[in-house]
């Protein structure tokens, strides 16, 4: 008869052994939300593939992060030093937002014409897309509102989506279809790292947003950190972040958020779990 003790820790050493042999794909691209405390981005996350960064915005509540907005500066930071890493040889370069999702959605318009401004301004980094920070999810009845606004902003252009209702994937891709601009691309939010559904599920969501709105337009935000005990986040452990990225294999992956959740020692188990390295 087995002991239970000698059964679990069996079973653990089977979990641990079935983790390990998990592929990680190459990561596309790297996602850094700016802020005071925030602003000197450092890491080597090329070595995972990355080479494209998603800026979450460079005006926020207000404070600029960047010269000649005319607005109240922030702890700039060094951007003629990011324009060099590896991991921000491409740059999609988010515009006007806010922290608080509800105050965001009430001044859209404001921060669209905040965001145009700011997209005309010179910069070391080699931009390849813009990104308009609002985000979006079924609950939001007014997001129609948004066409117009974004048909004023510059191409490329970004938009962010979660699904907060589990609504799912079908009636999800069905609402961006009514409003969405067929030139606006949409970056999904996996709801991993809160616990919303599994990275299968977001799998699916993904694939049926590439059918719905097509294959070039999706690109999915993966989840790189887990719900702290006494409240907050933590980095997710290679155990939890490997499965993760392996059911994204094929799809352009971000990791959020890179400069907080993604050290340098979980590359490196990243690295050794196959992540990186083309197939």
């Amino acid at each position: 008869m087995i002991r239970p003790r000698v059964l679990a820790a069996t079973l653990l050493l089977a979990m641990l052994a079935a983790c390990t042999s998990v592929q990680v794909p190459p990561i596309e691209g790297t996602v850094w939300q700016v802020y005071n405390e925030n602003n000197a981005p450092k890491g080597d996350w090329e070595r995972l593939g990355a080479h494209r960064l998603l800026i979450q915005w460079t005006v926020v509540d207000g404070i600029a992060f960047r010269d000649g907005t005319g607005l109240p500066t922030g702890n700039a930071p060094d951007w003629k030093r990011i324009a060099g890493e590896p991991w921000a040889r491409e740059v999609i370069l988010g515009l006007a937002g806010r922290f608080d999702e509800k105050s965001a959605r009430a001044d859209i318009a404001s921060l669209a014409e905040t965001s145009a401004a700011l997209a005309r301004l010179p910069t070391p980094l080699n931009v390849v897309g813009y990104y308009f920070p609002v985000e979006i999810d079924p609950t939001w009845s007014e997001a129609p509102q948004l066409t117009a606004l974004l048909n004023k902003l510059p191409r490329p252009l970004w938009i962010s989506v979660y699904d907060s209702a589990n609504v799912g994937p079908q009636e999800l891709a069905d609402g961006l279809l009514k409003w969405l601009p067929p030139d606006v691309g949409v970056f999904f939010q996996d709801g991993v790292g809160v616990h919303a559904r599994e990275a299968w599920v977001a799998r699916h969501y993904v694939t049926i947003l590439e059918r719905s709105l097509g294959k070039g337009r999706v690109r999915v935000i993966a989840e790189a950190f887990r719900p702290k005990v006494g409240g907050g986040f933590r980095p997710a452990t290679i155990e939890e972040l490997a499965p993760q990225l392996a059911a994204y294999a094929g799809l352009p992956i971000y990791l959020f958020e890179a400069p907080l959740y993604v050290t340098p020692a979980l590359v490196d188990q990243l690295v050794k779990a196959g992540a990186g390295k083309q197939r």
